[in-house]
């Protein structure tokens, strides 16, 4: 039986999903861009340092930022041609950071280092880890947490179930969903390989259920493969949080302050599987991947497969251009995703959309005092009282806040979405969470 039903999870939000802007749109690759921007830090952890200077040449898949660190990864050049800039650029993350600008050659070729690998099933966990490793792929769900980090649990942490996730519960995000309509052996294969990493055969795949194409698809091509099972799971914002997914899944519920390896589960991103594939069968970094373009700003919204460094100004170009006035553009999802200050922002390992809301529906509301519903208690998946949270931060009460499990709040934004005064209640938990992990730093 390659299909089940999940559980559930406590809590969440199924606010209005937008998906029907573009998950009908098969991925549409975009030609090679005339240059690219490059930068040193696309992933948790420590940024990589970069190994090229400007003018010298550089090849497709070579290796230009070496990783500082364990919680780090290195950087590959997505085009061939040669370093005109090392120097800091626009970044998502919305400020100025180091990044390596090529400018194409026009003939996009592969540097030698990158090789095919006949004998990939043979591979040892340790040699699959250090291939994950070296093509730098991180978690391309948006957390961008290094991959083989995830792989390489402590000795006394037994892991038995890897899940992947195909949950994709970000409104107006469909890249996943395109991805395992359209490639779900590359995707079933990379999950294979990561279950060799891990020495574990009991695979399960999370899809929601407004994607039964996907599920089905995932299901047949699943079929072939022993221990892979696909999850059908309600649809319920955020499904796709690691805790949440892996109670909806497993029936497993990781305790407060633990995390996934404690109850024996790694979580994966689909596009993370289709990533370790690529790299362990064919050799090839991670140096692109599918974004979705969408909101009723754009033209025409949809998915593109596009390498990393483009400008974010040709992806809108490929989405036909600005319908009109636009007010807020996000890097992810409206839940969790990132405002962003500038067009010019290039393309990440870790960005899986980029949306476009155009001024009038983009609404200003004041803020008002908590008026004790208890509404924001009701949605919250990790089971926390947001509202007092709130309350705490506002009066710098850091340590009765750290006592109320502040530190497990996942930051996804249900109980600001239902809170009926419109309190910043993420950006609260942040300036908190800031000060607690300050603290600790300098205890450290």
């Amino acid at each position: 039986m390659q299909l089940i039903k999940g559980k559930g999870f406590k809590g969440g939000v199924h606010p209005p999903d937008g998906k029907e802007l573009s998950n009908a749109k098969a991925v549409a690759t975009l030609p090679v861009p005339e240059k690219v921007t490059i930068p040193l830090s696309q992933h948790i952890g420590a940024p990589a340092e970069s190994l090229v200077k400007v003018g010298d040449a550089v090849k497709k898949g070579q290796k230009i930022g070496e990783a500082k660190g364990f919680v780090s990864v290195p950087v590959h050049a997505s085009i061939s041609g040669k370093v005109t800039a090392v120097a800091g650029f626009p970044h998502p993350a919305g400020k100025n950071l180091p990044a390596i600008q090529i400018e194409s050659d026009g003939l996009d070729e592969w540097s030698a280092d990158v090789k095919e690998n006949p004998g990939y099933k043979n591979l040892s966990p340790e040699e699959i880890k250090s291939i994950i490793q070296g093509a730098g792929i991180v978690g391309m769900g948006g957390a961008a947490f290094p991959t083989h980090v995830k792989l390489s649990p402590p000795a006394n942490k037994k892991i038995d179930t890897l899940i992947i996730n195909g949950a994709e519960c970000e409104p107006y995000l469909t890249a996943d969903h395109r991805l395992m309509l359209e490639e779900p052996n590359r995707v079933i294969d990379g999950a294979s390989i990561i279950a060799r990493a891990l020495s574990v055969s009991n695979i399960l795949i999370g899809i929601e259920d407004n994607k039964p194409d996907a599920i089905k698809t995932m299901a047949d091509a699943a079929r072939p493969y022993e221990g892979v099972r696909v999850v059908s799971l309600k649809v319920m914002y955020p499904q796709g949080g690691e805790k949440q997914l892996i109670k909806a899944v497993s029936g497993k519920e990781v305790p407060s302050g633990g995390l996934p390896m404690d109850v024996g589960v790694v979580v994966q991103n689909v596009a993370t599987a289709a990533a370790v594939y690529d790299a362990v069968r064919f050799g090839r970094p991670l140096i692109e991947r599918i974004v979705t373009i969408s909101g009723s700003g754009v033209n025409n919204p949809g998915n593109f497969r596009v390498r990393t460094g483009t400008s974010s100004l040709k992806l809108i170009e490929a989405a036909g251009g600005f319908k009109s006035e636009i007010g807020k553009v996000i890097s992810g999802g409206p839940m969790m995703g990132m405002t962003q200050y500038t067009l010019d922002v290039p393309v990440t390992k870790g960005m899986s959309g980029l949306l476009f809301l155009p001024q009038n529906e983009v609404k200003s509301y004041a803020s008002e005092a908590c008026i004790r519903c208890g509404r924001c208690v009701a949605v919250c998946p990790m089971g926390l009282l947001p509202n007092m949270l709130g309350i705490y931060a506002e009066l710098d009460r850091f340590d009765q806040a750290e006592k109320a499990n502040l530190m497990d709040c996942i930051e996804c934004g249900s109980c600001a979405y239902v809170c009926p005064s419109k309190r910043p209640l993420v950006h609260l938990i942040r300036y908190a969470k800031a000060d607690v992990m300050a603290r600790r730093k300098k205890a450290a």
